[in-house]
């Protein structure tokens, strides 16, 4: 079993990298082989609409430009689970993560039929994301907006499984940035309190889906 963790962070060892971390520890010790994979190391664009994927007899599922995302794209399909992370950003996923799912969408479908599965596997995903909001600010404005983001990931025939880690705290030192909206001590009880508990939960979800629960 090969599950991978996609991250779509910039700040490694912070709070979406924790969370994919731990996610991939319960992968790991549900018997998978892991790989933790950091888009911001990765030199790519979005679709470049060279249409190579859509040519009459090319390979399904095949992304053909020649950059460091398209190896990515071959092993999400090769997977079994695959776990995506991203920070939200303006109500958005990260530019780098909205990338590679544009990347994804347009290989896994055709022209012909959009509602043909060109894909025939089976790859259960987890999407874990990481914010500022307020858990009930997330349910209100984003959640709906989240799944719609990854929605393609119902065309990989598995199990999609989601987890906000709402409230997190962001800066080591808040009195370095401006950041007077957020109160610090707050902040740092979430992280102590409430950020151990999103980590266990990333473990969690990582064993269902290597289980296919």
């Amino acid at each position: 079993m090969k599950a991978i963790a996609i991250n779509g962070s910039p700040r490694k060892g912070w709070n979406t990298d924790l969370i994919l971390q731990s996610a991939l520890k319960g992968a790991a010790d549900a018997g998978a082989e892991v790989e933790m994979i950091h888009l911001y190391d990765l030199n790519y664009t979005g679709c470049k609409s060279c249409f190579a994927c859509k040519l009459k007899g090319a390979e399904p599922c095949k992304c053909f430009l020649k950059d460091d995302l398209s190896p990515v794209l071959d092993k999400i399909l090769a997977a079994d689970v695959v776990l995506f992370g991203t920070p939200i950003y303006f109500g958005e996923i990260t530019s780098q993560m909205h990338a590679l799912i544009e990347r994804l969408s347009f290989i896994l479908m055709t022209y012909d039929d959009y509602s043909k599965k060109l894909f025939h596997g089976k790859v259960n995903c987890g999407c874990f994301y990481t914010m500022n909001v307020w858990q009930e600010g997330y349910e209100k404005m984003y959640e709906q907006r989240m799944k719609q983001s990854f929605a393609v990931l119902q065309r990989l025939n598995g199990i999609v499984m989601d987890y906000a880690c709402c409230d997190t705290y962001q800066f080591s030192d808040y009195s370095r940035y401006q950041s007077a909206r957020f109160n610090e001590e707050h902040k740092r009880q979430m992280r102590e309190n409430q950020f151990p508990k999103d980590l266990e939960a990333a473990y969690q979800l990582a064993q269902k889906l290597c289980k296919g629960e």
